[in-house]
Formats: C-alpha cells, sequence, structure tokens
C-alpha cells in the first residue's frame, strides 16, 4: 500500500526571503468577539465592557483588547498561508507597540515583511523575523511591531520518497 505525505501549503525556511511583503485579508471585529476574549482572559476592563462608561472615555466608545488585537493579527498571519503546516514555533515578540484603538466594526490585516532570515540547522529550520503591521480599513496603523518564528526546513529529497 502506497501512502503519499502532502506538502504542507507554507513556505519552507529556504523559501524566505529578506524583503519579501506578504499581505493578509481583513476581519472586522465583533462585538462577540471582545465579549468572548473578555470571559476567556478575565479582563473585564469597562473600557472593553461598558458601553455607558466607555462613552465618558477619550475613545467615546468600547475597545477591543489589545492583546485581542495581537492575538487576531496572529491569526491573519497564518491566514496568509506562508506559515501553514511550516511553522515550528511562534518563538518571540520582539517589540510591540499599541498604536490606535480597535473599535467594534473596525476591518484589521496584517501586513508582513521579513527582515531576518537565519539558520537553524539544529532544530531542522531557521528563524525568521517579520515587521507586522496592522492596520484599519482607513489604512491607519492599529498596532505593530517585530516577531520571530521559527520554520522548518525543506525535507530532504532522500526522506521524502
Amino acid at each position: 500500500m502506497t501512502r503519499s505525505v502532502s506538502r504542507p501549503g507554507g513556505m519552507y525556511f529556504e523559501e524566505f526571503q529578506v524583503g519579501q511583503r506578504v499581505v493578509s485579508a481583513g476581519r472586522t471585529i465583533t462585538e462577540s468577539d471582545i465579549v468572548g476574549f473578555a470571559g476567556l482572559s478575565g479582563d473585564f476592563n469597562q473600557i472593553h465592557t461598558d458601553s455607558v462608561y466607555s462613552q465618558t472615555t477619550p475613545f467615546g466608545q468600547r475597545v477591543a483588547h489589545g492583546l485581542l488585537g495581537l492575538s487576531i493579527a496572529s491569526g491573519l498571519a497564518v491566514r496568509t498561508g506562508v506559515l501553514e503546516g511550516t511553522v515550528l514555533a511562534f518563538r518571540e515578540i520582539n517589540e510591540w507597540k499599541f498604536v490606535k484603538p480597535i473599535f467594534i466594526g473596525d476591518t484589521i490585516h496584517v501586513e508582513m515583511e521579513v527582515i531576518e532570515a537565519k539558520p537553524l540547522r539544529r532544530i531542522g529550520g531557521g528563524a525568521i523575523v517579520l515587521v507586522l503591521n496592522v492596520l484599519n480599513q482607513t489604512g491607519e496603523t492599529t498596532m505593530k511591531g517585530t516577531w520571530t518564528a521559527l520554520i522548518a526546513s525543506r525535507p530532504d529529497e532522500e526522506t521524502a520518497a
């Protein structure tokens, strides 16, 4: 019986190039996202969960948790497909800045650029450093920073056969 192994949809470490850019699809932030994240994280801060209170803040309305936006950005990065099945680990948030609030109804997407690729043979792949910019529907940056991910190397032709 022959067993076929399909190739992961993502890119192998050797396929990433410094300067390469990828843009994700968009995702609209809902009230349900915020309520669910509050329950999951235990962060029921009124700025996120109290419509009346949040009207008295400088934002004038509820804002999504910053870490919710970061989590969704991570999911959008994976949805691009370049990390699908080849990412070994999300290793590090090197830096991160929350620039502008994300509101209910905002649609965000991620723009990523590879700024470094370092082979790590001992793990069977390498580390890539990505600059991420999370933008809303009007093109404003809501958060940005750099992440390091560990990516698998292309399998040897002999072991793949």
